[in-house]
């Protein structure tokens, strides 16, 4: 069909492709492939548009996977299941609960695609635990050829390992087999804390229990700390109640958040004490639940997010660089900053790749000035060792990348071998990667595994 104008989630992002796909199977894959191929056009795979930066954008011919979605098979002995790359973490969740499983470990937001949060390198929190991909153990995808290939660990080895987190830059993925647990619930106790007691212990903190996150609101002395205990689903406190629900997280935190945020847009010289309203109105609260009724939240107030992973122990200092930064900013900031952790991890274009890490999200309102702050933590990030969020700003080109993960000219190598004409790619993929080099004797079908 026509393509129309294209917007992500924040609205920050816009294109207008020639033409969308709308797949309903693997052969109409095959069948988008193809035809972008032969329009001399390129082809880029889009989901919900949750990420920040223009990866999905084109003006080419885009492939849109709503109507590829829901499970393929699923495993009970194995706890596998093979899912189709449209299906939603939302979608996903509530089959895999149906079924007694679940995600080992999830973001904060189940609206992506399991495709495009797999691809991102979504991640949740928890000091022992790995971000989406590293449940994937094996990737079903189209090449710019036309050729369906099934990768794994035993299988195109050295595809699966730059697919995983692929950017869409090595194909279009229809299927996923991912490795699940037996569905857990989770003891959540989420409570305002000092920020300074909070910085005074961060490694005993975040350690401290399977899933531990905290927000500082700045300009505000109180961080909200959320503890997250894996427990037996009937061995979970109860639920918060549905009038709370409604009050915590429909009224505060949208739609009174929401107001506070448009009203320090409008006024800027009112937002440092909004911002220590909303630090100081923080309450405690504990409940129970499902696994993925903890892990996600309702985000219906629209912001634009920056995001760098640091290896764990210089989460200290680059916090003390931030909380220099902030004040010093000419435009105020009107969202919090979210400290996450995870494992070290194999995955070639992993954040966490090789290394335990911490994760340091800054936020703007959509609409709000954000160019100065993001800048600035960029540098303070960069130069502690950070990768960026590959979803969200930062200033980064290729060069930088490559000098930060390790398998980086193998995942361009592999990009060579199974894309050599750059079918897959776009203006900020050649900006995060590097462009397109085909070399002589590639024939568009992965090699063998090294």
């Amino acid at each position: 069909m026509g393509g129309g104008t294209w917007h992500n989630w924040a609205g920050t992002v816009a294109a207008r492709p020639a033409r969308v796909h709308l797949p309903r199977s693997v052969d109409d894959v095959v069948a988008a492939v193809r035809s972008a191929a032969a329009a001399g056009a390129t082809l880029r795979p889009r989901g919900s548009g949750h990420s920040f930066t223009p990866l999905a954008a084109t003006d080419g011919h885009a492939i849109d996977l709503r109507h590829f979605t829901g499970l393929e098979a699923l495993d009970t002995t194995t706890a596998r299941v093979r899912v189709r790359a449209g299906t939603t973490l939302r979608a996903l969740n509530a089959v895999l609960d149906a079924h007694g499983l679940a995600l080992a470990n999830l973001g904060d937001i189940d609206a992506q695609t399991v495709a495009g949060a797999v691809a991102t390198g979504t991640h949740g929190t928890g000091a022992r635990l790995g971000g989406l991909a590293t449940q994937v153990v094996a990737l079903d995808l189209v090449l710019a050829d036309g050729t369906a290939v099934h990768c794994s660990a035993d299988e195109h080895r050295d595809l699966f390992d730059a697919a995983r987190i692929g950017l869409g830059a090595l194909g279009v993925v229809t299927h996923l087999t991912l490795q699940c647990v037996p569905a857990f619930a989770l003891h959540a106790v989420e409570r305002p804390e000092p920020l300074d007691d909070v910085l005074a212990d961060l490694g005993g903190l975040l350690t401290s229990e399977d899933h531990v996150e905290f927000y500082w609101f700045p300009y505000g002395a109180q961080a909200l700390v959320k503890r997250n205990r894996r427990v037996p689903v009937d061995e979970a406190p109860a639920p918060l109640s549905a009038a709370r629900r409604v009050l915590e997280y429909d009224v505060l935190e949208n739609a009174a958040f929401g107001t506070l945020c448009r009203v320090g847009r409008a006024l800027p010289r009112t937002a440092v004490p909004l911002g220590r309203l909303a630090a100081g109105v923080l309450s405690a609260r504990e409940y129970g639940d499902r696994s993925h009724r903890v892990f996600a939240t309702t985000r219906r107030v629209r912001f634009v997010e920056s995001e760098w992973a640091v290896p764990r122990e210089r989460l200290g200092a680059v916090l003390d660089d931030l909380r220099r930064i902030v004040p010093r900013l000419e435009h105020p900031v009107l969202f919090p900053v979210e400290v996450r952790v995870a494992a070290a991890d194999d995955v070639w274009l992993s954040t966490a790749h090789g290394r335990d890490t911490a994760y340091v999200a800054i936020h703007q309102y959509v609409g709000a000035p954000r160019a100065e702050y993001f800048a600035a933590f960029g540098e303070v990030a960069a130069a502690a060792g950070g990768r960026p969020h590959w979803g969200k700003e930062h200033h980064l080109d290729a060069a930088a990348l490559a000098e930060r993960y390790p398998r980086f000219d193998d995942v361009r190598r592999v990009r060579r071998e199974v894309d050599p004409g750059g079918l897959f790619t776009n203006a900020h993929l050649e900006h995060v990667l590097g462009p397109v080099r085909a070399a002589e004797g590639t024939s568009g079908r992965p090699r063998a595994s090294r």
